[in-house]
């Protein structure tokens, strides 16, 4: 669950901080107070991208910073190892995101920098949010076809029909760059034969440019390195005044000395070693001199090697490894096509066999989803009894189409919100009031299917209003007993139904305009209440009103505690 959210300077938050608790979270206010600064704020914590307008006027950046307590981690601590995180401390997970107005944007996860790539993985299984709009996604095929496999926990099957769909699009793909006609595919075989021969000359090897590099160095500066190696050796050993002859007297004092000091034995034997390193020394520096080449034609040919392996780099990718990559491809293409015959035949063998495996799995695809379909259908249609459709109906109808990458399956969401009517597609006869509550039936059968410990609803009561908003605060109640649930509304009657109730208002400041948000206690719920029942005339019959809602919305509360 969600046990903290700290939003700064983002919009008109200059610092709000909102404490949650376990079960209904309801937030209201007056339009334009900033209750979907929560909401953004959230959004930027699961992902999404961030524009640098919402930054609060004056200040360099916003922040946004979520603390959850997870009863279960291990989905998520899977995701924190697969991204090389450590494991959350007792289940508490801690996001930070903040977006500067200069240089680059930050987000942690537990004090640990990650990409928002990690957060929007972390927050598909952390938070399923639905905005005001986000119902219209219910009356396309692509997410109809999404809730059935959720709901019927598909997984496995559309898994393994994805594979064999990506490898019939593989064979598929090898068989198109085998096609065209006999003076294409002579012209790519020149191309390739040269490409493979001019590499193959060269014969690269990894860590060779290099050597090469270091020998050129040598080689150039040969002379040089000879008058400065000869100096050395003299000063070592070659010399009249060498430092090894002058070790040798310096030894033969240390000897005379060990008699007289016992200390100076050590001195001595010191003395020897330095004198075998000095020798040592020398004898490695003559050594390497002799070893040199300094004929032209070498210079020469490191000079022809490293030109040539520039120049391979140039067209094959910028390193030795991209040549050798680009050599191995080749070679393999050219053989392709050099066989192109043979290997079309096994291609078309390879496709025949794919295509047999994609229909068996998406047989094995439709016939789960089938067996979901009418349980689905049932159960959203139970629920939207609960929403005030006492006799609509819901179906889900699935009809076999050509294998693409989602099936082989199309699907249609069809609904009768009356009595006496035919169902037809939902899209074609859903009111927004309708199409809200369909989606909340949706969302309360999904949450049994899945294990995401917060819903976040921002206004799914949008254009409805009346009793239909009571029903609409009882199944979020219903959804709030096994998970934690947040609802921005405009409605009395669904605020009422919840359990921890904040609002959200104006203030001016310095000067300068700021939302705050307050979590009311039971006097300031009723006058909350009151104030969204009458807006500004508020009487004592609204407020005797108020009272009633709330006291019926607890009474709902405890029932189904």
């Amino acid at each position: 669950m969600l046990v903290r959210l700290t939003v700064k300077n983002l919009a008109l938050a200059e610092h709000i901080v909102l404490a949650c608790e376990p079960g209904l979270n309801v937030i209201t206010g007056e339009t334009g107070a900033g209750k979907s600064i929560l909401i953004g704020a959230l959004g930027l914590l699961l992902g999404e991208r961030a524009d640098k307008k919402i930054i609060r006027t004056g200040e360099e950046s916003c922040s946004a910073e979520a603390v959850l307590q997870l009863a279960d981690p291990g989905p998520v601590n899977a995701v924190l190892e697969g991204l090389g995180l450590e494991p959350c401390d007792d289940g508490q997970l801690i996001i930070r995101r903040t977006v500067k107005a200069s240089g680059a944007n930050q987000q942690t996860v537990n004090d640990a920098a990650v990409t928002l790539q990690a957060l929007k993985q972390l927050g598909e299984l952390l938070v399923d949010m639905h905005g005001p709009h986000d119902h219209q996604s219910l009356l396309h095929r692509t997410a109809q076809l999404a809730i059935l496999d959720a709901y019927g926990r598909t997984d496995k099957a559309r898994a393994a029909y994805q594979a064999a769909w990506n490898e019939r699009l593989r064979i598929d793909e090898a068989i198109q760059e085998l096609a065209g006609d006999d003076a294409d595919i002579e012209q790519q075989i020149e191309v390739l034969s040269f490409r493979v021969k001019e590499i193959e000359a060269l014969a690269p090897v990894e860590g060779e440019e290099e050597q090469l590099i270091q020998e050129h160095t040598v080689v150039s500066h040969a002379q040089r390195i000879r008058e400065l190696g000869e100096g050395v050796a003299s000063g070592l050993t070659e010399s009249e005044a060498s430092i090894f002859d002058q070790m040798a007297a310096v030894q033969k004092m240390l000897e005379e000395l060990a008699h007289l000091m016992d200390e100076a034995a050590a001195w001595r034997d010191e003395a020897r070693t330095i004198a075998v390193g000095v020798k040592e020394l020398s004898a490695a520096v003559s050594s390497r001199l002799e070893s040199i080449d300094t004929d032209p034609g070498r210079l020469e040919w490191l000079e022809n090697r490293m030109a040539a392996y520039q120049k391979a780099r140039r067209k094959h990718g910028g390193s030795v490894a991209a040549v050798l990559e680009t050599l191995a491809s080749s070679k393999k293409r050219l053989r392709d096509l050099e066989t192109r015959g043979q290997r079309l035949a096994e291609l078309e063998k390879q496709r025949s066999a794919a295509e047999r495996s994609l229909h068996v799995a998406g047989a094995a695809l439709r016939d789960q989803r089938a067996a979901a379909a009418e349980k689905l259908a049932d159960d959203i249609t139970r629920h939207l009894r609960d929403l005030g459709f006492a006799h609509g109906v819901f179906s889900v109808e699935l009809t076999p189409s050509e294998a693409r990458a989602s099936g082989m399956d199309d699907i249609e969401f069809g609904f009768a919100p009356n009595l006496g009517e035919t169902k037809k597609p939902l899209r074609e006869i859903a009111s927004s009031g309708e199409i809200s509550r369909v989606m909340l039936a949706t969302k309360a059968v999904l949450a049994a299917h899945d294990r995401i410990p917060l819903l976040v609803f921002d206004e799914v009561d949008a254009n409805v209003g009346g009793e239909m908003g009571n029903a609409i605060g009882r199944k979020l109640q219903v959804l709030a007993a096994s998970r934690q649930v947040i609802c921005i509304t405009h409605l009395p009657q669904v605020a009422v139904c919840g359990g921890t109730h904040f609002a959200v208002a104006k203030q001016v400041k310095n000067q300068r305009t700021l939302s705050r948000v307050d979590r009311l206690d039971d006097d300031q719920r009723v006058e909350e209440i009151a104030r969204m029942l009458g807006g500004r005339e508020v009487t004592s019959a609204v407020m005797t009103h108020a009272r009633e809602l709330l006291a019926a919305g607890r009474k709902n509360q405890r029932k189904r505690a």
